[in-house]
């Protein structure tokens, strides 16, 4: 590799680190607003390494966290917009079952921020979702506007707006190095290049990115077990490609809660995973030992027996995806306090693909220096104590 000094140097408005869902949206903000903006990502893509990758996710009205709840109707709004820029469809409406104890704190929040929403009957919630059976205590949550986003299909379509509005994306770069000041010094495996602000969304790269700016942000990363499912009998429409989703909460034999999506990426195999996952070095990833324990395949095929019983009670297929939990679940979206030039947008915990317009929204705000949309005070690092350090 040819010396540091000897690689090709610029400088931009604006450079992310991370095109992930966050990172990119953050980059085509950014883009919209004019500003010569660079989005680097360490791999080449498209691929599978981070936590965006997959055909389906999850976008819903209802949440616990009213902090969330309100951020949605713009999120709806602004997938919407790009769908139209984009002129293709990243949304399949299906509508979504929140499943639980009657009762249940989370599911009573969650039945508020959809205005006292409908809680479905069990003749009613056989009838839209044959599939599911529910148990005595339990009760249905009915989101009409929930349903899937395409995901591989909406990362490419964003990155691609970023583009079109004047952007640079370049991947197969590896950040090697941050040089804080007014000017901001990046190094990559393949270049050297300086902004006046820099947003760091690298998934679960994040904490070893900012450690030598000295901030130890409390992220675990987590491999998570993305199962499908055979259906026992593949022409019965339970589960099938209509079918809402489902999400569980409360629930004792799942305290992380269970998600579904009904059968659109692999034909007759429908999507249920476990909502949390095993600790694991994201370089190392794929170096679990073959038949090393998965404790969370054991929980769905119990779930599955008792709630699903049209399928068969052992995946047909296993991917893996990550997971950046911080030790509430809710994300970090703050400057750094040592540096307010640098951003940083991490810890987004298994559930903020759905968010991700609003997110990068957020993040080219602080950017600029202009007050956020809404209040950040859910999201700040200073809820973490002890997380400053001497640099290294």
């Amino acid at each position: 590799m040819a010396a540091l000094s000897q690689l090709i140097q610029a400088a931009y408005d604006a450079i992310v680190i991370g095109a992930g869902i966050q990172g990119s949206f953050t980059a085509y903000h950014l883009a919209q607003r004019h500003r010569n903006t660079l989005l680097l990502e360490q791999f080449i893509l498209p691929h599978s390494r981070g936590s965006s990758h997959g055909q389906s996710r999850i976008i819903r009205s209802t949440y616990a966290q009213a902090a969330y709840a309100r951020m949605m109707p713009e999120s709806f709004r602004l997938w919407q917009q790009l769908e139209t820029e984009a002129s293709t469809s990243l949304y399949r409406q299906t509508g979504l079952v929140v499943l639980g104890p009657a009762g249940d704190p989370e599911l009573e929040n969650c039945r508020r921020s959809l205005d006292d929403g409908e809680i479905l009957d069990p003749t009613t919630l056989a009838q839209r979702f044959p599939g599911l059976r529910t148990h005595t205590g339990e009760v249905a949550l009915w989101d009409g506007t929930g349903g899937v986003l395409f995901a591989d299909r909406a990362l490419r379509a964003v990155q691609d707006a970023f583009c079109r509005h004047g952007g640079t994306l370049q991947d197969g770069e590896k950040v090697l190095r941050i040089e804080p000041g007014t000017m901001v010094t990046v190094t990559t495996s393949a270049g050297v290049y300086q902004t006046p602000r820099l947003i760091i969304a690298a998934g679960a790269w994040t904490g070893a990115l900012v450690a030598p700016l000295g901030l130890r942000l409390p992220l675990q990363p987590l491999r998570i077990d993305v199962c499908y499912w055979r259906k026992k009998d593949p022409g019965s429409p339970d589960m099938g490609r209509d079918s809402p989703c489902f999400i569980t909460t409360g629930l004792s034999q799942a305290p992380h809660s269970v998600y579904g999506l009904p059968a659109l990426e692999y034909p007759g195999l429908v999507k249920v995973c476990y909502h949390y996952g095993s600790p694991i070095d994201p370089e190392e990833r794929d170096r679990a030992p073959p038949g090393a324990p998965r404790p969370s395949i054991a929980l769905l095929s119990r779930f599955i027996s008792s709630y699903l019983p049209g399928l068969e009670t052992e995946p047909a297929v296993v991917e893996t995806c990550l997971y950046t939990n911080t030790p509430d679940e809710d994300f970090i979206l703050d400057r750094l306090p040592q540096y307010s030039n640098i951003i940083v947008g991490a810890g987004f915990s298994g559930h903020g693909f759905k968010l991700a317009p609003v997110v990068g929204k957020l993040l080219c705000e602080l950017s600029l220096g202009e007050e956020p949309s809404y209040s950040m005070a859910p999201f700040a690092i200073a809820r973490f104590p002890n997380v400053l350090q001497a640099a290294v």
